[in-house]
């Protein structure tokens, strides 16, 4: 005849501690859908009062007095190997999405959105940081800044 001796039950600390990983990743899950939510819906809004990136995690206002519109400019990154991201400090480097703080292969600091690499605008500042944004208008979104910054 066979005799079964079973296993003492495991202490809760086992269950507290697979609950906790289990919250971890479903945190970790909801901030990659918002990520990837973020990356169509993230939008720039130019008024007197400035520029307005509005959505993502690092939107913000840039006073239009704080842009270097004379040397504002459409850029493509992959020719322009001097304002190449280099480094992410903290942000978001995905494929075809790169939001967030960058170190950029001349040393610049820089405040990336940018979705694609090819369109490009390249917004100096004289907060110690140059921005750049993919806009489907470049031209238009150029002109609208200058526009706002004379009136």
């Amino acid at each position: 005849m066979d005799q079964i001796f079973p296993i003492i039950p495991a202490s809760s600390k086992a269950f507290w501690g697979l609950a906790v990983i289990a919250v971890f990743l479903v945190a970790l899950l909801g901030l990659f859908g918002y990520i990837a939510y973020s990356a169509r819906q993230v939008r720039f809004e130019v008024s007197p009062a400035g520029l307005k990136i509005v959505g993502g995690l690092y939107g913000r206002t840039i006073p239009l007095k704080s842009l270097n519109l004379a040397e504002a400019a459409r850029v493509d990154l992959q020719r322009s190997s001097e304002y190449a991201p280099k480094w992410r400090t903290n942000g978001i480097g995905l494929p075809g999405y790169q939001a967030g703080w960058f170190s950029l292969a001349n040393g610049e600091k820089a405040l990336l959105f940018v979705t694609d690499s090819h369109r490009v605008v390249r917004l100096p500042t004289t907060e110690g940081f140059t921005l750049f944004v993919s806009v489907a208008d470049a031209d238009g979104f150029l002109k609208s800044l200058r526009a706002a910054a004379r009136s």
